[in-house]
């Protein structure tokens, strides 16, 4: 758990910096500031999905996890969850405190690189991807806190629970992270996840991409699925 722990305090860390320099920040930069964010975003999402070696996976991944996580309510959720946060912590005047807790949260959390240092913790006591991880995040969260309010902060304790999740399950969770085809198109949809993501903080349109997240789990899954499927009976 050494590198989520570090993960967080470092989001936490970088969070609370942008909250103090926040206040001395014109709207208008902030929003140039939360614009070149979401251009990178989209970047880095674009990269991510181009790694993905069967794209036809990916959309399928992203289509039925979408379903999913609506059913599941899983952005519905988290916005209920910032509005009770917001009011426990008195932060009334924060208007996009629930737009700075789930676009950090899937900002943050989805990824390759989320799972395999995770798992490189816990299976091998070594932190190098986390604290690489950390470092970015840190240093992205300066911003988004800046742009978005104290939802960004928060976003901490959520990193908490599901990277620490994530290290607890990593016995069953390693066949996954040994096999490239799983990560590509891992990769695949949770680019696709940070391209919606992006959208969003250029102000395009809000696709409730926390919905999505379910996309992370399915794809690898269909991978495994697609491989126990005899060749013949996909060429009938």
């Amino acid at each position: 758990m050494r590198g989520t722990l570090l993960n967080t305090t470092t989001v936490a860390v970088g969070a609370s910096v942008g909250l103090l320099v926040g206040h001395s920040i014109p709207d208008s930069y902030k929003q140039v500031a939360l614009h070149g964010l979401g251009l990178v975003t989209v970047g880095i999402g674009i990269g991510m999905f181009l790694r993905a070696k069967n794209p036809l996976i990916s959309a399928i991944a992203i289509a039925f996890g979408g379903i999913i996580g609506l059913a599941l309510g899983i952005h519905a959720g988290i916005e209920h969850l910032a509005e009770w946060l917001k009011a426990q912590l008195g932060a009334h005047g924060s208007s996009t405190f629930a737009e700075g807790l789930i676009t950090t949260f899937v900002l943050f959390c989805v990824g390759p690189m989320t799972l395999l240092g995770c798992l490189q913790d816990a299976l091998e006591r070594k932190i190098d991807l986390l604290a690489l991880k950390s470092t970015m995040d840190g240093i992205a969260a300066v911003f988004f806190a800046a742009a978005l309010g104290p939802g960004v902060l928060v976003t901490a304790g959520l990193l908490l629970l599901f990277q620490g999740a994530l290290t607890l399950m990593a016995r069953p969770l390693r066949p996954l992270a040994e096999d490239p085809d799983a990560l590509a198109e891992l990769s695949g949809a949770g680019g696709a996840i940070l391209l919606g993501t992006g959208i969003g903080l250029l102000g395009l349109a809000d696709l409730h991409t926390a919905n999505y997240l379910p996309a992370i789990f399915l794809a690898p899954l269909l991978v495994l699925i697609g491989r126990r499927i005899p060749k013949k009976a996909v060429a009938a």
